[in-house]
């Protein structure tokens, strides 16, 4: 199984543990070390992220499944659960760590894999916030709600 389809189980898994799928809202913390200086992020990346993402990873049983996964509801109780401050609206690695997954660069180059990137994998800070968007894209592609300032 794939990093991306551990992430998926893990968001739209019908774990007991899921809280009540409602609308979240709110800033997300600072940002993380990983992401130090990458926030005049363009809008290439985003174009490079559709690019690349449109139309993959489109599996019709997760999206009926995924329907009305609410994913910031279930990235703050992962995060509240995990008891760490976590950044998982701005960072790729906080964002695995609260769904306690591998968040090495092994196991974040394998995602790029999944995922389509075509960049430099060893500029790990740009493959970082590209894997971030790219993953918000594909969730909300089969189906997770995904806050409207995570997909911009």
């Amino acid at each position: 199984m794939g990093i991306f389809s551990r992430i998926k189980e893990k968001l739209f898994g019908g774990s007991a543990e899921q809280p009540e799928r409602t609308v979240t809202a709110g800033a997300g913390s600072p940002a993380s070390a990983d992401m130090a200086g990458t926030a005049g992020t363009n809008s290439k990346l985003g174009d490079e992220v559709t690019a690349t993402l449109s139309g993959a990873h489109s599996e019709s049983g997760v999206s009926k499944q995924a329907g009305s996964v609410d994913v910031a509801a279930v990235m703050d109780a992962a995060v509240k659960k995990n008891g760490q401050k976590l950044d998982w609206r701005r960072s790729i690695v906080d964002m695995m760590k609260a769904l306690d997954l591998d968040s090495s660069l092994s196991a974040r180059k394998e995602l790029a894999d999944e995922l389509g990137y075509t960049g430099d994998k060893n500029d790990s800070a740009t493959m970082n916030v590209w894997l971030h968007k790219a993953l918000m894209k594909a969730l909300a592609d089969n189906g997770g709600k995904v806050p409207a300032e995570l997909l911009d």
